[in-house]
């Protein structure tokens, strides 16, 4: 009389449910009560497979949770540069090159000048920015090289939209020779030879200020120096030497090809 009025209960165990009617004796709780403990320790590993969860079936009606991948923060990085596509060839001699910047009406292109010939390296511990006796300055060869260069591209009617220029003097000097269109003093292209610093956050503005003028028709001419040229195209040019670019894809920069000094 007594068993018939009992109501069957059950004991939930990880994702189980294990009936316990009839467990009313010690050694029967004893046990419901270290297989409990056992599934919370070693989270139901070693368990006979019908008490494993990856043997539990999941019914129709319930829907897996969907697998979210973990969200990756964008980091700082180098300029992309790239390589020409084969649709999209790059010039293989420097006259190829000089055809490109003669037909730069519709499209914008980037010339990145080293300054003329400048000789020795870096500057004096005296320098100051606005006093050009205490920098390193153009040769009279350099004078002459900058001039040749301005010729040439005279000569070939390049369609100049700007003329950008270090406010290192051996630079404005070089910019002023070139005489294919006033000068900008643009000191995200200063020389940051002395300081490293500065190489990542004007270089990142460098390439910014491409990918907002890359509507501008014509060649934006930037009179600079090496470390800036090699920080944003990974080429090394000598003094007088140029190195063309544009934008390609909306954000990515492609060197086009190297004009070697006069």
């Amino acid at each position: 009389m007594l068993r018939s009025h009992q109501k069957e209960q059950s004991v939930a165990v990880g994702d189980r449910s294990i009936p316990t009617q009839g467990w009313t004796d010690a050694r029967s709780c004893g046990r419901v009560f270290v297989l409990a403990i056992a599934v919370l320790l070693s989270g139901c590993a070693g368990l006979p497979a019908d008490l494993s969860p990856s043997s539990t079936s999941v019914s129709p009606t319930q829907t897996p949770a969907p697998q979210v991948s973990p969200r990756v923060e964008p980091t700082a990085s180098a300029p992309q540069v790239i390589a020409a596509t084969s649709a999209d060839p790059v010039p293989a001699t420097s006259a190829e090159l000089w055809a490109l910047l003669q037909q730069a009406q519709t499209r914008s292109y980037a010339l990145l000048l080293r300054h003329a010939i400048a000789p020795g390296t870096g500057d004096p511990a005296n320098f100051q920015l606005n006093d050009c006796s205490t920098q390193r300055n153009l040769s009279e060869e350099g004078r002459q090289q900058a001039r040749q260069l301005g010729q040439a591209m005279r000569d070939r009617a390049i369609p100049v939209a700007r003329v950008l220029s270090s406010q290192w003097c051996r630079s404005l000097e070089t910019a002023e020779l070139l005489d294919v269109g006033g000068v900008e003093p643009f000191p995200v292209i200063n020389s940051f030879f002395q300081d490293r610093s500065n190489a990542t956050p004007q270089t990142n503005q460098l390439r910014q200020f491409l990918i907002e003028n890359q509507a501008t028709p014509g060649v934006i001419v930037l009179v600079t120096h090496q470390v800036n040229i090699t920080e944003l195209s990974q080429i090394v040019p000598q003094s007088g030497e140029a190195v063309v670019m544009r934008v390609v894809d909306g954000d990515r920069l492609q060197v086009l090809g190297r004009l070697p000094p006069p």
